[in-house]
């Protein structure tokens, strides 16, 4: 495939893009431009996986670096997006104008190029609290914060886009990766973080609520089995490990992995206001292996912990936990 993945100096599009090298493919990685020429997470791949790849650098809500990305790629992976819940509550219009307007750029790019492909990057955010579990892709639609209505919002308008220009468009719904290279505003890495750092009274958020954790290599695998696929035009898919724990039975089990003793006490700043919580989230990824064969290989709670101790093992690394201020609250 001749590829355009979007977002590629983040967490997943970095990983998806060193994939994609990996397996063959012909990359173009599309990252955030600054004045610095900083390529994200990209920086710390091996060198001869970054050398492969065409790194591009520009903004998914300017409609001309859209269309110049574009060109020439059969394929696009769209992920670039915005992704803090919590400075979604404080800067909500950017949300729109980066994930649905930027996913606007790109259908309308990916329409006028012909690509034969287009993987819409979606959140399990955007189902809110459970109504019934494990939720399926039928599951109703219920934003519980500006971040979640801004992902229904570019979801829809790639579907709008195969539903009237039959453009091939299939959406990958991704719940709570987690990994290497992960930004520390989320859990996972926050408790890893502190733990690493000498923290035993671990400061969270609240501890109820309920995920379904997906590690990076099946969330990447996944992307990538969708993106080769001629299958699933038009459909939404669940990329998820079927298996549900509670955010106070993670953090038990990172200690656990870490073999470390720790207490934890509530931070008010990490908690989302009481309405904006998601409490329950638990996926059925039936779908996916019945359309494209995809099936989580680290499921389950023994597949957790794997990914758990792969995940402690990168952040305890003194050169990657650098890149991390475990003491700060990232937004």
């Amino acid at each position: 495939m001749k590829c355009l993945v979007t977002g590629a100096d983040g967490f997943i599009g970095s990983h998806l893009a060193e994939h994609l090298v990996r397996a063959g493919h012909d990359v173009r990685a599309m990252v955030q431009y600054d004045a610095r020429n900083s390529e994200g997470w990209l920086e710390a791949l091996a060198p001869d996986v970054r050398g492969a790849m065409e790194v591009l650098a520009g903004d998914v809500r300017d409609a001309d670096c859209v269309d110049a990305a574009v060109a020439g790629r059969d394929t696009v992976l769209h992920l670039a997006a915005l992704i803090g819940i919590p400075y979604s509550y404080q800067a909500p219009a950017s949300y729109i104008d980066v994930n649905v307007t930027g996913t606007l750029n790109m259908v309308n790019a990916a329409r006028r190029h012909g690509v034969r492909r287009f993987v819409q990057t979606s959140t399990s955010e955007v189902y809110g609290t459970a109504r019934f579990v494990p939720i399926t892709e039928e599951h109703p639609l219920g934003a519980q914060s500006p971040y979640a209505a801004s992902k229904i919002g570019a979801d829809q308008m790639a579907l709008s886009f195969h539903a009237a220009f039959d453009l091939p468009v299939v959406v990958a719904r991704p719940f709570n990766t987690y990994g290497p290279r992960q930004s520390a505003r989320a859990v996972i890495p926050t408790v890893i973080a502190q733990i690493s750092a000498g923290e035993r009274r671990l400061r969270l958020g609240a501890l109820s609520p309920t995920r379904d954790f997906s590690f990076v290599a099946d969330t990447v695998a996944g992307l990538a089995t969708l993106a080769a696929s001629d299958a699933g035009l038009g459909e939404v898919v669940n990329l998820r490990s079927n298996f549900e724990i509670s955010i106070g039975d993670t953090v038990a089990l990172i200690a656990d992995v870490m073999g470390a003793e720790v207490e934890t006490e509530t931070d008010e700043f990490r908690v989302r206001p009481e309405s904006s919580e998601v409490e329950r989230l638990w996926a059925d990824n039936a779908k996916a292996a019945r359309i494209f064969g995809w099936r989580p290989e680290f499921a389950g709670r023994r597949g957790f912990r794997r990914g758990l101790a792969s995940t402690a093992a990168w952040f305890t690394d003194p050169v990657n936990l650098a890149r991390y201020k475990p003491a700060a609250y990232n937004v």
